[in-house]
């Protein structure tokens, strides 16, 4: 158990005692110690006389769980929760996945960033400042563990589509990590939350008292690069072998450090990536209900970012794959902003951008836009809530017997609309995605059940089949893999109801088989540093932690 397991009669001298174990959370079993381990571990008297369950600890944990009135303060209780048992945090995750995903992650995270420095506890994960250029090494060899096999790290200046949130965005990482733990296995002390702290443009944190970070602006050009890359080389050095991913940096940021790192190191970016395969996998999915091909789609993004950038990527891959060339790829997707329609004619385009950008008129508003083009899907990835309108859902559902309409965007209140507008708007005809979760729908005699285009049915599975394979780099091919197996898993039933995405129930397994199918190409490309198992995918599962409690005598 987390390098620590004990067994036989003596306990080792290095092992805790008394209050310290009581205070591990990766260690303590609070009411769950036995009698002999009470004995021989110095906690007799420490704890109440009864010795439970981890079952039944589960139960009261539900039981007060359930009572708290608002998300965020159920959000603080699973904190809380984290930070003193962490095998019974993840067997609660685990176990009820519909109910505590949204929870410790989207939609409820974005509000508990925001409120950050007022619910603020215990510290978890590494704080790296800008004042710690020059002593990186040192800041990140403070942390307890040295198995860590997976870095999430962010600089909180672009978190979820609540823009900059500084040190708060601290929230993002620590989430993400708990998923990789509920979701793929990932032993929990293998992972480690990093937060870069460079300042915040956000000056309503800045004047906030209980704001935590640097009370600055943020840190740029050279300065900035220079603090990332120490970063980097310091995790190396610290951590050998540890997969980095990039998580919610602006654009600025985003792509050129994407492409500055991912041939040399293993990383990604879950913003560009993850949602790429994501939206694939659900593209994928809604064909096989139109029984179209995707060289017949034409798919408009309500954003130009990195979201709607790695998956217009991916998707182009895709394509490439089915036989098209990269030029008639790209003109199978399109990509509208603030400022209107992408088109060739605009010089205010980004590198990232240019690819889909067309020669054709401009059109200004989103609607207008639709009515010229005649997209068979449109994807929401701008974080602007209510962009897609009963016209435009309206005007997709007179192009397209089933159109394809992705809400994309998180948390609940970004969302470009919500799974009943969508339903109610195209009288039932929509394919429906989002980002963040709704309940059934009912319109038109039949009941809808919509699924998330969530990152957490990809990113955890490609994370495992990184770690589980020592692959030294992370490839498009595996993103692709990803976004296959994920749609593979959806089933006729699932379709028949609306949904696109498997039931958050089965992402373990989702996670099994994409970490299954990433190793594959691991081993394809030759980037696995391991001897093949017979069994790959038993392989894989028998790396999965499993949060059920050790004897420890």
């Amino acid at each position: 158990m987390n390098g620590k397991t004990v067994t036989g009669k003596s306990v080792p001298s290095w092992f805790p005692r008394g209050l310290a174990l009581l205070r591990d959370p990766t260690l303590n079993k609070s009411t769950a110690f036995t009698d002999a381990e009470r004995d021989a571990l110095g906690i007799r008297g420490l704890l109440p006389p009864h010795v439970g369950s981890q079952q039944e600890q589960v139960a009261r944990v539900l039981e007060n769980f359930r009572r708290k009135p608002t998300a965020l303060e159920k959000y603080i209780d699973l904190t809380a929760l984290h930070d003193r048992n962490e095998a019974l945090f993840f067997r609660i995750v685990i176990d009820n996945p519909d109910e505590m995903l949204p929870i410790i992650y989207t939609p409820t995270v974005g509000l508990a960033c925001q409120q950050f420095g007022h619910i603020f506890q215990r510290p978890r994960g590494i704080f790296i400042s800008a004042d710690d250029r020059g002593r990186v090494e040192s800041v990140l060899r403070n942390w307890p563990y040295r198995d860590v096999a997976i870095i999430v790290v962010t600089d909180g200046e672009r978190i979820l589509g609540l823009g900059d949130q500084g040190a708060n965005g601290m929230g993002i990482p620590v989430g993400k990590l708990a998923l990789y733990t509920a979701c793929a296995g990932i032993e929990p002390t293998q992972c480690l939350p990093v937060l870069l702290d460079v300042g915040t443009n956000n000056e309503a944190l800045r004047g906030d008292p209980m704001y935590l970070g640097l009370q600055q602006p943020r840190l740029r050009g050279p300065a900035y690069d220079e603090l990332v890359d120490e970063f980097i080389t310091a995790a190396r050095h610290v951590f050998p072998g540890v997969v980095i991913q990039f998580e919610d940096f602006a654009n600025s940021n985003a792509f050129r450090l994407l492409k500055a790192y991912r041939d040399r190191i293993c990383t990604f970016n879950d913003d560009i990536q993850g949602t790429a395969a994501v939206a694939l996998a659900g593209i994928f999915s809604a064909l096989r209900v139109t029984g179209g091909k995707l060289a017949d789609q034409k798919i408009l993004f309500m954003g130009a970012g990195e979201a709607a950038t790695g998956i217009a990527e991916l998707t182009v891959l895709a394509l490439r794959a089915q036989g098209l060339s990269q030029a008639d790829a790209e003109k199978r997707c399109w990509m509208f902003n603030s400022k209107g329609l992408l088109v060739a004619s605009r010089t205010d385009l980004q590198g990232h951008q240019r690819p889909f950008a067309h020669d054709v008129p401009p059109e200004k508003e989103f609607l207008a836009a639709v009515r010229a083009l005649r997209p068979t899907a449109i994807i929401g990835v701008a974080g602007v809530g209510g962009t897609f309108t009963e016209q435009v859902v309206g005007e997709m559902a007179a192009i397209n017997a089933r159109p394809i309409i992705f809400a994309l965007s998180n948390p609940t209140s970004k969302s470009e609309c919500t799974a009943e507008q969508a339903y109610a708007w195209s009288k039932g005809r929509a394919l429906f995605a989002c980002g963040s979760p709704f309940d059934p729908v009912t319109a038109g005699g039949q009941t809808f059940v919509p699924r998330q285009g969530n990152n957490s049915y990809i990113f955890p599975g490609v994370g495992l089949g990184v770690i589980a394979t020592h692959a030294t780099r992370v490839t498009d091919e595996m993103f692709m893999a990803s976004a296959r197996t994920l749609a593979q898993r959806v089933t006729e039933a699932d379709l028949a109801q609306g949904s696109l995405y498997p039931p958050l129930a089965s992402v373990r397994e989702v996670s099994a088989h994409i970490a299954t199918a990433v190793a594959e190409v691991a081993f394809a490309q030759n980037l696995a540093t391991i001897e093949r198992p017979d069994d790959l995918m038993e392989f894989v599962k028998a790396q999965m932690y499993d949060p059920t409690y050790h004897a420890y005598v």
